[in-house]
């Protein structure tokens, strides 16, 4: 009876490698996942790497150039056709043209005017003293001569205009400002304000212009 009873025990032995290779078998498919992933690891190690090199590679600065700087253009318009910086003036009623008030007014128009274009030649010689250097570069020598070629035209302009001014104030003194020079008649408030230099009444100034164009 005995004997009997541990003959089945063998047959449970024999079970357990069958088990062991169902778990083995079960595990393999387990091995190719850890190969396919490898191949990850090796193509993210160089872009770090190359991305590393990127940010360690030393900034090239550009080298400093001088630049000719253009002059920035006076405010209140061009000295040389305009003077704005007056009240325009009120006439009264039954005034007689070019009394003392009338008088003064252009006075001090003419002598404002004269004094910002002097102001103006000032500050052209200190410009160009303080911005004068020798640039390296043809194109920005080049660039500032011709600036300074047209500050020093637009300066020769206004030291004729300034000339007129002093003719006019003579001519204020005298008693022969806002007179035309031709046919004698009032050049106007009006016109001598916007060109207080005119020395022609309007119809003189344009049949001067119209013979200008005759001859050109």
């Amino acid at each position: 009876m005995s004997a009997k009873k541990k003959a089945p025990a063998k047959k449970s032995a024999g079970s357990k490698p069958k088990a062991a290779a169902k778990q083995a078998k079960q595990a393999k498919p387990a091995k190719p996942v850890a190969k396919k992933a490898a191949p990850v690891a090796k193509k993210a190690a160089p872009v770090i790497a190359s991305a590393a090199k990127k940010k360690a590679a030393p900034l090239k600065k550009a080298p400093v150039k001088a630049i000719a700087v253009p002059r920035p253009k006076p405010k209140g318009g061009d000295l040389l056709t305009e003077f704005k910086n007056f009240t325009p003036y009120t006439v009264k009623k039954g005034e007689e043209y070019m009394n003392d008030d009338q008088s003064e007014h252009f006075r001090q128009i003419l002598e404002g005017w004269k004094m910002e274009l002097m102001e103006e030649v000032d500050r052209t010689v200190h410009h160009m003293q303080d911005e004068a250097a020798n640039f390296p570069d043809p194109n920005d020598r080049a660039t500032q001569e011709s600036e300074f070629a047209m500050e020093l035209r637009a300066r020769d302009r206004e030291r004729k205009l300034i000339k007129k001014i002093d003719e006019s104030l003579e001519k204020l003194d005298s008693g022969d400002y806002g007179y035309c020079k031709q046919c004698g008649v009032d050049i106007g408030l009006r016109r001598l304000e916007a060109r207080p230099t005119a020395t022609l009444c309007i119809d003189c100034k344009s049949l001067d212009e119209i013979r200008e164009k005759q001859r050109g």
